[in-house]
C-alpha cells in the first residue's frame, strides 16, 4: 500500500529533469489524473499532467510540482514553474509500497482488533479474517444476603452488583460472561449452580471463598472434581482468592466484598481471558506516576490503593490515593482512576515520588 505511485499534493506530475534549471520554465499540459481516474498515457520531456492527491502517478512522470509554485495560461494548455524551490525526482510521490508491501506482516497473531487494525486490513484488501473464539465466562454468585438488582429484598439482604460488574470488564476486554445467578448458602444450591457451567472456558465464583461457616465454594465442589492449585495470597483488597481446576475447566474463586471481587476480576480474571484470547502480553501494564499524598509504608501483603489521576500541563501523570480504601465501599472504587501498587514491606512514600500504577480507565475518561 499504495498499490501504485501516489501523488502526494494537488499539481502537476512532471519529470525532475524538466526542472533542472532556471525558473521560469514551460510545460504542455497533456491531461489529467484523479484518484480513481488514472491518465492513460506517458508523460514525455517538457510535458505535465494536471494531478490531485491520490492519484496514481502517470508513467514518465516522476514528480509532483505543487499548484502554488505554478502558473496557468488562460486556456489551461500550458504551465509556467515560477517559484525557485527545487523540485527533485520523488518530490511529493508516494511510492508503490510504501506503507507496506505484498509479503509484509502487517499484524501479528494476538492483537486486539480495532478501529485502527480494521482500518490497515482493509487497505490490504482483506475481506475476511481468522479470528479467536470469545473465551465464555460462567459467573456463579454466592450468598443468603443476595438478591438481583431490582428484587424485592427481605431483611438483611442487599442487591447483588459483583457479577453485573465483572461481566461487563469481561466482555469489554474481549471475553463473553453469562451470570448464571445466585447460589444460596448450601452445599446443594452450589452445586445446582455449578452444573450450569459445563461447557465454559472459565468458571468465576464470587463469595464463599474465605474461611467462614458460610463460606462453602471448596466444600460444595471438590465432590464435583474441584482440585485447589492455591487459596488465599498475600494481598490486599483480595486475599481470601481460590485458583484451580473444576474438572478440565479453570476455576476462580473470588471474594465476595465487591472491591475485593473487581480487584481479583482486574488483575486475575482478565489476565485469563487475555491469555485465551492469545494476546502476548496478558498482565496488566504497569505506568509509573507521581504520589500525589504521602503514604504509610506497607506490611507483609502486597497493597493496591484506589486513586485519582490527573495530568499537568507539562504531562506529568500523578495518583493521589482515596480517602476510602475500605473493601466494602464501592462509591471510592467509582471515583477511581488507577490502583497504586504498593509492594510488600515497602517504606513510606513521600508526595512526588514515582509509584507504579494500573489504570481502570483511559487516562482523561471522565468519572
Amino acid at each position: 500500500n499504495p498499490p501504485f505511485a501516489a501523488s502526494a499534493m494537488d499539481g502537476y506530475a512532471a519529470r525532475a529533469g524538466d526542472l533542472a534549471g532556471g525558473r521560469p520554465v514551460t510545460l504542455k499540459v497533456i491531461g489529467e489524473a484523479g484518484a480513481g481516474h488514472p491518465f492513460v498515457g506517458r508523460v514525455e520531456s517538457g510535458e505535465c499532467v494536471r494531478i490531485f492527491t491520490g492519484a496514481p502517478v502517470p508513467q514518465g512522470a516522476d514528480c509532483i510540482v505543487i499548484q502554488e509554485n505554478v502558473k496557468r495560461d488562460e486556456d489551461g494548455t500550458h504551465i509556467q514553474v515560477v517559484a525557485d524551490a527545487p523540485v527533485t525526482k520523488g518530490l511529493f510521490v508516494r511510492p508503490a509500497g510504501r506503507d507496506f508491501a505484498e509479503d509484509d506482516r502487517i499484524l501479528e497473531a494476538g492483537r486486539r482488533i480495532g478501529p485502527q487494525e480494521l482500518a490497515l486490513l482493509g487497505a490490504a484488501d482483506v475481506a475476511t479474517l481468522t479470528v479467536r473464539r470469545k473465551p465464555r465466562v460462567a459467573l456463579l454468585s454466592n450468598g443468603d444476603e443476595l438478591v438481583e438488582p431490582g428484587a424485592r429484598r427481605g431483611p438483611g439482604q442487599i442487591p447483588a452488583s459483583n457479577a453485573i460488574a465483572l461481566k461487563n470488564l469481561i466482555e469489554e476486554h474481549g471475553g463473553h460472561a453469562d451470570d448464571l445467578g445466585i447460589a444460596r448458602d448450601t452445599v446443594e444450591s452450589l452445586q445446582d449452580l455449578a452444573r450450569q457451567a459445563v461447557g465454559y472456558d472459565l468458571v468465576v465464583t464470587i463469595g464463599g471463598a474465605s474461611v467462614g461457616d458460610r463460606d462453602l465454594v471448596q466444600t460444595a465442589l471438590a465432590p464435583m472434581g474441584l482440585n485447589v492449585d492455591f487459596w488465599r495470597i498475600a494481598m490486599r483488597p483480595g486475599k481470601p482468592l481460590i485458583f484451580g481446576r473444576l474438572g478440565e475447566t479453570p476455576l476462580l474463586g473470588l471474594p465476595g466484598n465487591p472491591v475485593s471481587s473487581l480487584v481479583c476480576g482486574f488483575l486475575f480474571v482478565l489476565p485469563a481471558v487475555r491469555a485465551m484470547l492469545g494476546m502476548p502480553s496478558p498482565a496488566p501494564p504497569r505506568l509509573k506516576a507521581r504520589l500525589g499524598e504521602p503514604t504509610d509504608g506497607n506490611g507483609a501483603r502486597q497493597a493496591y490503593l484506589r486513586a485519582a489521576l490527573s495530568v499537568d500541563c507539562d504531562g506529568t501523570l500523578t495518583a493521589t490515593p482515596l480517602r476510602e480504601q475500605d473493601s466494602a465501599y464501592l462509591s471510592p472504587l467509582a471515583a477511581a482512576d488507577a490502583l497504586i501498587v504498593r509492594p510488600p514491606g515497602a517504606p513510606p512514600a513521600a508526595t512526588g515520588d514515582l509509584v507504579p500504577i494500573h489504570l481502570l480507565r483511559p487516562i482523561g475518561d471522565s468519572r
